[in-house]
């Protein structure tokens, strides 16, 4: 099944996190919004792209074990050291959710373009197939954002798709430098105006238009960023369904 016009699906959300901690995850409630975005909620397929940590084994496999014995179809994308699959279009193409896990944005871009997976995934948005992911697997839609990329210290990153032509903050609530970086880096210019995510929220967009924002639980948020004349930003809390 396909979505019924392009959807992206742009989170600070995760999976549940089980009694062991890391790498112990099921999906979340944002993965079977993905499913009911793509219209697909009996046998979803979902494939894991994870190039902005350099496809680590033991990521690609909590991803399996997470969709191990759920409605979830599972498969994965893999780059490093060289893809798995030997028709990666035709692997995109077939999915009904595209889930990005995060890591470094600017690398996750970088390698997408070097082995033309960027312009696959815009085609397979543009054909149904639900684009989604979390942080790095957010940001990469946008224009750009605040990124840990370049290393501790929050950078600006200009080098995403924008297909979604906003910038995008994610973690908002979470880590302290992410809310003023933002603001920052949207008031100087070096930024456009956009939305921001609070750790459970996501974005539901619409074709290029923010339709929805949800959240997997209570209290978590998202917020638009507007720049004036003189630089200031104003930041708007937006309506939040809980899913």
């Amino acid at each position: 099944m396909t979505a019924d016009e392009p959807t992206i699906l742009a989170t600070s959300a995760f999976f549940e996190v089980g009694r062991f901690g890391h790498n112990d995850w099921r999906p979340g409630k944002i993965h079977r919004l993905a499913a009911e975005l793509a219209n697909a909620t009996e046998r979803p397929r979902i494939c894991v792209l994870t190039q902005a940590g350099g496809d680590p084994e033991e990521v690609i496999g909590a991803h399996y074990r997470a969709f191990a014995g759920t409605e979830f179809v599972a498969s994965h994308l893999q780059l490093f050291p060289m893809p798995n699959v030997a028709d990666i279009r035709a692997h995109l193409l077939a999915q009904d959710i595209i889930w990005v896990h995060g890591g470094s944005v600017a690398n996750l871009c970088a390698v997408w373009r070097v082995h033309g997976v960027d312009e696959i995934l815009h085609e397979a948005w543009q054909s149904g197939v639900v684009l989604s992911g979390v942080s790095a697997g957010s940001i990469c839609w946008h224009q750009g954002g605040s990124t840990d990329s370049f290393g501790p210290d929050l950078r600006g990153f200009t080098g995403g798709l924008g297909w979604l032509p906003y910038s995008n903050g994610v973690h908002y609530d979470a880590e302290e430098q992410r809310r003023p970086k933002m603001h920052e880096l949207i008031g100087d210019g070096t930024l456009g105006d956009g939305y921001a995510t609070d750790d459970g929220a996501g974005l539901v967009y619409r074709g290029t238009t923010l339709a929805e924002v949800v959240a997997d639980r209570p209290g978590s948020r998202g917020y638009s960023l507007v720049r004036a004349a003189d630089g200031s930003v104003t930041e708007s809390p937006l309506p939040t369904r809980v899913l």
